[in-house]
């Protein structure tokens, strides 16, 4: 139903300038960068979405007016916090856009990609909706159904943050003189910050979303794993940037000195030196991929999709992650039950994803739903163990594609991170 939102490509009035002149403080005549957080709780887990707006402009963008002037005179590494009641960052929720409309008027051949159905708790481009006031057919922005009832569907157009309180924490990276001005245009940082993500994690009035129905497991390409993978692949799925994110987010969530699990490892376990697991054990599909991957202890090759049971005693890890191959597990919920068996209590299970997959690999629901949707979707893997306990999710985009990427004349930004984790009850 979604397609992966490809990176967004270079404009060249936005590449950086060489002879970039730097500022000790911000001013109103001042360009900067801003790392923002986002951190907001919903009914089974704390969030945080992060956005690094790399140039902003600090006479022509907006910010909130709570923020605006808090941001003027002020050194590089300075942060800003405000806490936004229900509605003040977004658009208030209302009652109006809670409505239902006929069943018919959910174009279920919008796509190209077979019949797209209704289901309870997901997110669908307005464009889909024919005969609503004010949409239209090419409008993309996501709305919710709420409930699917014989020939109405309950729909909500509010935004999914609408209801929820919000942390917004920024820090300046850097600050520095405009030169010729190229044109641009004028940003509103709450839209920037909220825009088609943040929110669609979360549940809808803590409903459960069915993520389950239209054989959400099926894959285009039925062949057994072991035989896709058979030929190794030293190569690395998501740019520098990325992973190094997500090396820094398994240093500060992992135990230093434990004994960790990674699951469908590969030549790389992204975890940082300083972290020195006391072992460190390996599972994946190719022999060549785990005996390349000079971090591990231990190494078993094991298709999870043919047999989700692991292959280690209870309580004998005090982590797992699994670096973007959440989307290829077709008994999800059964390896999440595992994990949970071979961690001891209090121990740790860590997913990270981004938007990028071996398309006749992935899953049918992941490909199917909106990106920001996918955590939710793994928050519910989670859950169905009820072997989990202090839920969180991490999402991270903006940051700029490096200078050395095969693809940075021709994308602007890095691969978006995503992360879900929790704690073993």
């Amino acid at each position: 139903m979604h397609k992966p939102i490809a990176p967004t490509p270079l404009d060249s009035s936005e590449q950086p300038s060489r002879e970039r002149r730097f500022l000790d403080r911000t001013s109103p005549r001042a360009l900067a960068r801003m790392h923002f957080d986002l951190d907001w709780v919903s009914a089974v887990a704390r969030h945080r979405d992060s956005l690094v707006a790399s140039k902003l402009n600090l006479w022509r963008d907006l910010f909130p007016p709570a923020l605006e002037a808090r941001v003027m005179n002020q050194p590089v590494g300075s942060q800003v916090s405000h806490r936004f009641g229900p509605g003040e960052l977004t658009a208030p929720w209302q009652e109006r856009l809670l409505f239902r409309v006929a069943s018919r008027q959910f174009d279920r051949r919008f796509t190209r990609r077979g019949l797209v159905q209704p289901r309870n708790g997901r997110f669908y481009p307005r464009g889909i909706l024919e005969g609503v006031a004010g949409v239209f057919r090419d409008d993309r922005h996501p709305f919710r159904i709420v409930e699917s009832a014989g020939e109405q569907l309950r729909i909500d157009l509010n935004h999914p943050l609408a209801e929820h309180t919000i942390d917004l924490t920024l820090k300046i990276e850097e600050i520095w003189a405009p030169g010729e001005e190229h044109g641009g245009r004028c940003n509103e940082i709450a839209e920037l910050l909220a825009a088609e993500g943040p929110g669609m994690q979360a549940r809808w009035k803590d409903r459960p979303t069915d993520f389950w129905s239209d054989l959400p497991f099926m894959r285009q390409d039925p062949r057994a794993d072991a035989e896709f993978y058979r030929g190794a692949r030293l190569v690395d799925h998501l740019d520098s940037a990325a992973i190094g994110e997500i090396s820094a987010l398994y240093g500060r969530l992992l135990p230093r000195g434990g004994r960790i699990l990674d699951l469908m490892a590969s030549w790389h376990s992204h975890l940082s030196a300083d972290l020195a697991p006391a072992h460190l054990a390996g599972l994946g599909l190719n022999a060549e991929e785990l005996a390349a991957n000079a971090q591990l202890h231990q190494r078993t090759v094991h298709d999870l999709n043919a047999d989700p049971q692991l292959p280690y005693p209870d309580g004998a890890f005090d982590a797992v992650v699994c670096t973007v191959s959440v989307e290829y597990l077709t008994q999800p919920l059964e390896v999440f039950a595992e994990a949970a068996r071979v961690l001891r209590r209090g121990g740790l299970l860590v997913m990270t994803f981004s938007n990028r997959w071996f398309p006749t690999k992935v899953v049918r629901i992941w490909e199917g739903i909106h990106e920001f949707e996918r955590p939710g979707l793994v928050i519910e893997y989670f859950l169905a163990s009820d072997r989990y306990r202090d839920l969180q999710t991490w999402s991270l985009r903006g940051l700029p594609r490096p200078a050395d990427d095969k693809y940075a004349d021709q994308l602007a930004l890095s691969d978006p991170v995503y992360a879900v984790w929790g704690t073993r009850a």
